[in-house]
């Protein structure tokens, strides 16, 4: 199965007709996407209430990705971060089934440090066993050596667009789940992908996979996830989606 959608669930002003015009955005773009990444997490907790009211309001094959706070992946950089990671899983655990991957995403800084990240992923799966993804981006982290350490924890590694190395381009880790994450290339966050680009991506994707589109500065993430909707389909993408 492969999961397509966007970070956050805005819905573009141009792009309005296209998907249902009833119920709250989430509630309309559930209705059409069967997944969503949750970005604010990333900078402030939210309360228990909000997450099960999320999760109310959405079809029951719909799955939240939740983004691990800044607190504890930038600020605390996976060191001494225990009690903040065990807030932030608590919150999020009133998704109930509809919590998908935890995404772990790290400063472009951080090296691996073998030794933290072994206590890191060590504690998050003393408490938490569900799917779990990291998106490294220091050239440390693409070596044989840590994609093993990864598979030791069952944890996936992002494939994301742009790289900071050829090897970011590809999954890698644990080989059970994929994550990409386009953020939009050559301009970050704001160039969209179009049908020949998504066309090419698509052969990559293999399911169990996860494909979010964080190219949302214009709009661009929710008409690519319709176009690439449209490819895995099999059917022809509207034109009028290209950016």
């Amino acid at each position: 199965m492969i999961r397509i959608g966007t970070a956050g669930w805005s819905i573009p002003g141009s792009l309005r007709d296209r998907l249902p015009s009833t119920g709250t955005i989430l509630q309309r773009y559930a209705q059409v996407f069967d997944s969503v990444e949750i970005n604010s997490s990333f900078y402030r907790p939210h309360k228990p209430e909000t997450y099960a009211r999320w999760a109310a309001s959405t079809p029951e094959k719909f799955r939240f990705a939740v983004k691990a706070p800044k607190t504890v992946t930038h600020e605390r950089r996976l060191f001494d971060a225990r009690p903040l990671l065990d807030r932030f899983l608590a919150e999020s655990a009133a998704l109930g089934a509809k919590r998908g991957p935890v995404l772990i995403q790290l400063p472009p800084s951080l090296r691996l440090d073998r030794a933290i990240a072994e206590s890191f992923l060590d504690y998050l799966r003393a408490r938490y066993d569900g799917e779990a993804v990291l998106e490294p981006r220091h050239a440390s982290w693409f070596t044989p050596e840590a994609d093993a350490l990864l598979v030791r924890w069952r944890v996936a590694r992002v494939a994301a667009d742009p790289a900071l190395s050829d090897a970011a381009h590809a999954p890698g880790g644990w080989p059970g789940l994929q994550y990409w994450r386009l953020h939009g290339s050559p301009r970050i966050y704001a160039t969209g992908y179009g049908c020949d680009r998504l066309d090419a991506l698509a052969t990559r994707f293999v399911g169990p996979a996860w494909v979010i589109f964080d190219n949302t500065m214009f709009g661009a993430a929710t008409a690519d996830a319709l176009i690439l909707q449209a490819i895995l389909r099999g059917d022809v993408p509207d034109a009028k989606l290209e950016p």
